[in-house]
Order: structure tokens, then C-alpha cells, then sequence
């Protein structure tokens, strides 16, 4: 064999080795990422290119201390990376309180914005049904800030619960110290022998306390 054939299939040889090295050292970067995106799903927003990413069948949670603090679902999520918004179609929130109550959200569609791939505000749209203490409340449009604890609904709330009923407008729920306030055009229905244990409270601010 001429010293040419012999160079060019030992640079075949040389090649194809590397090329399984590289194969090696990929499968093992990747296995590590993909390791690091199961124990904190933000981390997959690092790899995501400038388009939006899809996904099916959304979950994410919030855990501090060990504890959880809240839990967002959805048919299907996409995230825009420039803006740091996440677009959720049929959203399901549930907000974890330190007393062990909850409360839960749903709506037809939900935005999430980001700051440095925390969550900071959430704003669900359409159709939103809240389920708290056993009260349920319709809107067309929440807000949720993280660093007030506090939902915002700005429209018009209609509440319903065990003998007591509630009409009006910009309704906030603190999730702090477990109050609700209505600021406009509130009207109230009471039937006193339906309340059990709980109890309506109203000052200026129209303020109740279920």
C-alpha cells in the first residue's frame, strides 16, 4: 500500500476517534444539564434561544424553607425570553399560606413576569373563578404580587359563600393577614342564620373577613 493510502486511513482512524470522544463528552454535558433543569426548571430559560419556547402540559412551583409556597399549572406555556413573560393558556393557581389555607385561581389565560427568573407578578384573564375559605369569587382579571403577598382584582368581583354575598369593584385579598377589601360600588347581602362561624366586618374601606 502507497505511504499515501496508509496517512489518509490513519487520519480516518485518528478522526473518527476524536468524533467518539466528542460524542462522550457531549452525552455526559448534556446528562448533567438535563440533571440540573429536573432539580430547577428555570434553568432550562438559560438554553431557550431569543424565540419563544413551547411547552405542554405547564407546572411550576415555588419552595422556600421546605415549604411551598405556591403551585402554578396550564394546558400550555410559551416564554419570551427578551420580555421575561411567560403566556399560560388555562392557568390553575394555588397559593399555600403558613396557616395551611389556600387559595386557588383559575382563569382562561394567565402572564407571568419575570426578574431574574423569579416570579414577580402574575396576571390572569378571563373567566376567573377564585376558591378561598369557602367562598368562591368571579372576575374577569387578577393580579398577584409576590412582594406584597397581595391579589388585585381591578374590575368587577362578585363573591359568594355560606350566607353571605358580595358585589363591587377593586377588590384586594391580602394573603398576609387573611383580609379582603372593596373599594367601589359595594353591596352586601347577609343571611345571618346561614354565617355559622364566620363573621362579616366592614369599616370605611368596606373590609370583610371570612
Amino acid at each position: 500500500m502507497r505511504r499515501k493510502g496508509i496517512r489518509l486511513i490513519l487520519l480516518i482512524a485518528i478522526f473518527a476517534s476524536l468524533g467518539g470522544v466528542a460524542y462522550k463528552v457531549a452525552e455526559n454535558f448534556w446528562l448533567m444539564k438535563a440533571r440540573e433543569i429536573k432539580k430547577n426548571p428555570s434553568k432550562l430559560l438559560d438554553y431557550v434561544p431569543e424565540a419563544a419556547l413551547q411547552i405542554k402540559d405547564f407546572r411550576r412551583a415555588k419552595i422556600e424553607g421546605g415549604r411551598k409556597v405556591w403551585e402554578l399549572f396550564g394546558a400550555e406555556a410559551r416564554y419570551l425570553k427578551a420580555e421575561e413573560e411567560a403566556v399560560i393558556k388555562k392557568p390553575r393557581f394555588i397559593f399555600y399560606g403558613q396557616d395551611g389555607k389556600t387559595i386557588e385561581a383559575t382563569g382562561d389565560q394567565g402572564h407571568l413576569f419575570f426578574h431574574e427568573k423569579e416570579m414577580e407578578k402574575m396576571q390572569l384573564l378571563g373567566g376567573i373563578r377564585v376558591s378561598y375559605q369557602g367562598f368562591v369569587l368571579h372576575t374577569e382579571e387578577a393580579l398577584y404580587f409576590k412582594s406584597k403577598e397581595q391579589v388585585f382584582l381591578p374590575g368587577k368581583v362578585s363573591l359568594k359563600g355560606d350566607g353571605l354575598e358580595l358585589e363591587g369593584m377593586e377588590m384586594e385579598i391580602s394573603l398576609k393577614d387573611d383580609k379582603i377589601r372593596l373599594h367601589k360600588k359595594v353591596k352586601t347581602k347577609l343571611q345571618p342564620e346561614q354565617l355559622g362561624n364566620k363573621r362579616g366586618k366592614s369599616d370605611g374601606k368596606k373590609e370583610t373577613r371570612p
